[in-house]
């Protein structure tokens, strides 16, 4: 399916699920001012979103999936002009990010000189999307995180229908794949409504790199269900990045 309507689709589900949980849980409406920062958030979580199954299209999993986990990065930027400086152990954290995102994004040279692995831009462009998401979600979820994941997943829907409809792109799901788009709504939603919860209870840019780990599970299931191989070197850049984003939760 094309990524629009995968991306249209799956969050509309998801939009469902979170607005039965406001409705069940009785959380009074905070305001659309307060909610403002959570509509922004939507704007930028759906352009990662997109850049990120764009790249899984074009390029491996375990090699996108890494280099997306450079997504902490947005959000420790915004705590430390805010006066919440990183500490030693969070900035060693940095370095091995940045030097596994490098390491993973480089191919070989060829006659043409040094080329970058299929879909590394997509995915830097995926963790600038969600590295921004977090810190609309964390401003947006200081009244209500659930309210927060309904204006960003409505703003999602919204941006990712009208381009559907722009572009003529067919939303119907392909034969066997709505159970497929059911389930990516479902965790995709319930994975951000988490997240909102816990920007409420700590600092955004932890919570940003610990949600970040998630290419653990992204690139263990390339290998054991679609047979991805990657070399040496991009394991040990995917290790990197990975240990990189968790010694920055560690500080």
């Amino acid at each position: 399916m094309a990524v629009v309507a995968v991306i249209a689709v799956s969050q509309a589900i998801g939009l469902a699920g979170v607005l039965l949980w406001v409705l069940v849980s009785g959380d009074p409406f905070p305001g659309v001012v307060e909610l403002l920062p959570a509509v922004a958030a939507g704007a930028v979580g759906a352009a990662g979103l997109a850049a990120l199954y764009r790249g899984f299209a074009v390029g491996a999993m375990g090699i996108v999936a890494p280099i997306s986990a450079a997504s902490p990065i947005v959000p420790l930027a915004v705590d430390a002009s805010q006066g919440t400086v990183p500490s030693s152990l969070q900035w060693l954290g940095i370095g091995l990010v940045l030097a596994g995102v490098v390491t993973l994004s480089r191919e070989p040279s060829s006659a043409a000189g040094p080329r970058v692995a299929a879909g590394a831009g997509l995915a830097l462009l995926a963790a600038l999307g969600f590295g921004a998401f977090v810190v609309g979600i964390d401003a947006g979820a200081d009244e209500s995180a659930v309210w927060a994941v309904v204006a960003a997943r409505a703003t999602s829907v919204t941006l990712a229908g009208a381009v559907a409809v722009t572009t003529q792109t067919p939303l119907r799901p392909a034969r066997g794949l709505l159970a497929t788009l059911v389930a990516v709504g479902v965790f995709d939603t319930s994975a951000n409504v988490m997240v909102a919860a816990a920007t409420t209870l700590g600092a955004a840019g932890i919570v940003a790199v610990l949600g970040a780990l998630y290419p653990v599970v992204t690139v263990l299931l390339a290998r054991f269900v679609l047979g991805e191989q990657l070399g040496a070197a991009k394991r040990l850049g995917g290790v990197t990045a990975i240990a990189g984003a968790m010694l920055v939760a560690a500080g």
